[in-house]
C-alpha cells in the first residue's frame, strides 16, 4: 500500500525553512543562483552588494532573503555590523591586503618620478605595497639631472635605483638619457602620456577623453580651458583628479605595467 504523509498542505503553502544568515564581509564567496554568477563579495551598502568573479568582472545584486548560496547551501547575506570594521582584501593596486603587516624598514633602493604629481598617484595606489617592501619613492624635476643623481646614488646589487619618465619616446633627449644611465641595477621606463594627468582613464573623471594640446602651449592650462576647469591653478585640478582615483582600476595600463616592473626591479623579485 502506498504511504501518504498526513500533512496534506500544499508544498507552495508550507511555510520555508528558515535559513542561515551571513554578514557579506568582504572576499566571502557566494553564488547568485539565478544568474549563476559566483564571486566574491568586494562592497555592501544599503540594499545591494557587488561580487567580483575571478575575472575582475562585477555585479551587483540586491540583498534579498534566501538569495545567495555559499558552498552550496542556501543563506540570506546581511550588511555586516557597524561594530565589525570591514577591512578590504585588495589594496588600490589590487594586490592582497595584508592586515596591520607593519611597514619594512626602507630598502637602500629607491623609485624616482619626475614629478609631485606622479610621486603622489603612485603613492595613492601603490602606497601600501610600497610600504610593505620598504620601497621608497622620491620625485626629480625632468630628467636633465639624471645622470648625476644616478652617479651620486652608486646603484648596485643591494641598492637598485628604479626611474618613471612621462612621455619617453625613442629618439627624444630624454630617451638618451635614460639609455646612457640604464645598467644592470639601474632600470628607466617610462609611460607614453605626456603628463601623468594622462595616465588616469577618462571615464573616471566623467569626460569622454583628454584634449589635444597644441605644440608650444603648456599642456596642464590647455587641458583645463578645453574642459572648462580653471586653469589658473592647476594644482587644485590635480587634487581633484586624484580624489577620483580608488584603484588601479583608474589607470590606464600603460603606467601600471611601468610601475609594476619598476617594484619588481627594485626588490629583485623582477630579476636583474
Amino acid at each position: 500500500m502506498r504511504q501518504y504523509s498526513p500533512d496534506l498542505t500544499p508544498p507552495w503553502k508550507k511555510p520555508k525553512q528558515p535559513v542561515p544568515e551571513v554578514p557579506a564581509e568582504p572576499g566571502l564567496v557566494v553564488e547568485e543562483p539565478g544568474t549563476g554568477f559566483c564571486g566574491a563579495v568586494i562592497r555592501c551598502e544599503a540594499g545591494t552588494v557587488t561580487l567580483e568573479d575571478r575575472f575582475g568582472k562585477h555585479r551587483v545584486f540586491p540583498l534579498e532573503p534566501r538569495g545567495f548560496l555559499l558552498e552550496g547551501k542556501v543563506v540570506t547575506l546581511v550588511r555586516p555590523s557597524a561594530s565589525a570594521p570591514v577591512r578590504p582584501t585588495r589594496t588600490a593596486s589590487g594586490s592582497v591586503a595584508v592586515p596591520g603587516a607593519r611597514a619594512r624598514v626602507a630598502r637602500a633602493g629607491r623609485i624616482y618620478v619626475e614629478g609631485r604629481h606622479d610621486a603622489e598617484l603612485v603613492e595613492k595606489v601603490w602606497g601600501d605595497d610600497l610600504r610593505i617592501e620598504g620601497v621608497v619613492v622620491e620625485y626629480l624635476e625632468g630628467v636633465d639631472d639624471l645622470p648625476s643623481i644616478v652617479a651620486d646614488f652608486a646603484p648596485g646589487p643591494d641598492a637598485r635605483l628604479g626611474v618613471l619618465v612621462d612621455h619617453l619616446v625613442p629618439g627624444t633627449k630624454e630617451w638618451r638619457i635614460a639609455e646612457a644611465v640604464t645598467s644592470e641595477y639601474a632600470l628607466v621606463v617610462g609611460h607614453p602620456y605626456i603628463d601623468i594627468w594622462q595616465a588616469v582613464k577618462p571615464s573616471s573623471l566623467g569626460i569622454a577623453e583628454w584634449p589635444e594640446v597644441p605644440r608650444g602651449q603648456d599642456w596642464k592650462t590647455g587641458v583645463c580651458r578645453a574642459l572648462g576647469w580653471p586653469s589658473e591653478n592647476t594644482g587644485a585640478v590635480w587634487q581633484a583628479i586624484l580624489g577620483r582615483v580608488g584603484s588601479y582600476k583608474d589607470l590606464e595600463p600603460e603606467l601600471l605595467g611601468r610601475v609594476e616592473e619598476l617594484i619588481d626591479f627594485v626588490t629583485g623579485s623582477g630579476g636583474a
